[in-house]
This record gives C-alpha cells, structure tokens and sequence, in this order.
C-alpha cells in the first residue's frame, strides 16, 4: 500500500469523476476548490481520523469545512453507493465475488458525540454508541453495511442486510443480488428469519441458540470478522465523530469502496 493512501490514482478517478455532480455554471463565490483535492481532503480525514479544521491547508485540499460540506453533498447524489456498486460490478466480472454463500456480523463502535443511531453499548458500559452490521460474500468483500444504536439486537438486522444487497452486474443475465447461503452465530437465530430466507431461496445456515455450534461455521465466517477488521482500519470508522448518521454513513460507503478498490487491483496484478 503506498504510504500516501488518500492520493486518488488515475484509474480510481476515471470510475468517481463521473458520478459526482457538475456545479451550476454560474455559482456564487469563487471558485470551488477542485473535486479530486476534496476527496483526497475527504480520504485524508477517513484514514487519519483528524477533526476536519485541522485539515493541512498545505497539502492543497481546501478547508476543512470545504471537503465536509463536499462530503454531504456527494453523499445526498448518492455517489458513494454507485461507486460501491461500480466496483461490486467490477469484481464480480472478474469473478471474484463468491455468491455461494453469505456471512454477517455486527460490531460496536463508540459515538463520542452522541447523534443519530446510537445508544447505550451493552459491550462498553453503556456508553454511547453505534453498531455496523455487515454481510459480505463468502471472500470478505462488503455488499452492504447498515449502522444502527449500539444496543440494537443483531437479528433484527438480517433481513434488512440480505435485502439491502444492490443488484450486481457484471455478468452474463440479471444482476446477482442473493447469495446460495447465510452463515450466522447464534445471535441470528430466529424462525421468522428463517423462514423469510428461504422464501427468498437462501439457505439458512445459523447455529441454534441451546445447541452445539455448526461444525466447521466458525472457519467459514471469518471473513466477516477480517472485513470488519479491514472497516476499522479506517480511523474515522474505529469511533464515530459524525453527529448526523449520513456523513458516518457516507464514510462507511467510501471505505467499503476502497477495500473493493484494492481488492480489483489485485486482480489486475
């Protein structure tokens, strides 16, 4: 990994440049600051987990105030979510989507300053905090992440998560947007959930609460495990600044975007 990870290369910047939005041809003020140093501003904060006024000037990404209100901007066009799915689309003509199976975890994180979509952490004393949730295929790679308050019952997320895959091009015929089967610990054991994953022709593959885990779960699911581990790697994602839950959620976005950024460049290798 270069050790300037927010600098956007040539072919990451031909995939976002168009899905931003154009600015109006008569805007007030001056000029905007350019697009690609706002997102390497907006990269730079993600990685580094620095308040956005302490954002380097001299590094040529405009104010910090800049890249934020950039941040909200792109996330209400929706510009990480097509990235994201730009990218899925990506790795799955590569073949490097494994729809055979599905893994999903939650993991907590601290709200330091409070906001939407948090709560007391049954994990941290009852601090304030949020909760990802994460499905990913069966290679790790993100579909879909949802934040809730950190004392919101994993199960109630499952089918949110399952539903909240985008249909994925990439291939021959219909986007792909289910996977063969779900791995779940027993925190997902539910008959409701049950039933309604086989309405959708996935097969539920979840420990029972009372019962001896599924032989063999535990080496399957890791790969959710080591994404999360790949998500906290991003500072700004280990605990949440954002007050309001769509700019945390557009970070979450970016990040799950990069990871399938690398992981296509390592197909191309």
């Amino acid at each position: 990994m270069t050790t300037r990870p927010w600098i956007v290369d040539d072919d990451l910047w031909a995939l976002i440049e168009p899905l931003l939005p154009p600015w109006p041809e008569r805007s007030p003020g001056p000029k905007p600051v350019d697009d690609r140093r706002c997102l390497q501003g907006i990269l730079f904060v993600l990685y580094q987990d620095i308040a956005w006024q302490l954002l380097p000037l001299e590094l040529g990404f405009g104010s910090g105030q800049t890249c934020w209100r950039r941040l909200g901007r792109w996330q209400q066009a929706g510009v990480f979510e097509r990235l994201h799915r730009l990218l899925l689309a990506e790795l799955n003509a590569a073949g490097e989507l494994d729809w055979s199976r599905a893994c999903v975890d939650g993991s907590h994180v601290r709200a330091k300053k409070g906001g939407s979509a948090t709560g007391p952490s049954p994990v941290d004393r009852r601090k304030t905090g949020s909760k990802h949730h994460l499905i990913c295929d069966g290679r790790g790679t993100p579909l879909h992440v949802i934040t809730t308050a950190a004392n919101v019952n994993d199960v109630t997320q499952t089918l949110a998560l399952v539903d909240g895959i985008p249909p994925v091009a990439g291939r021959v015929g219909h986007p792909r947007r289910r996977p063969g089967s779900l791995l779940g610990d027993k925190a997902y054991d539910s008959k409701a959930v049950r039933r309604e994953l086989g309405r959708r022709r996935i097969m539920p593959v979840i420990s029972r609460k009372g019962a001896p885990n599924i032989k063999g779960l535990g080496k399957l699911r890791y790969v959710v495990e080591q994404t999360f581990s790949l998500l906290h790697q991003f500072k700004r994602l280990a605990v949440r600044w954002e007050r309001r839950l769509e700019l945390h959620d557009a970070f979450v976005s970016l990040a799950c975007s990069i990871i399938c950024w690398r992981r296509l460049k390592k197909t191309g290798s």
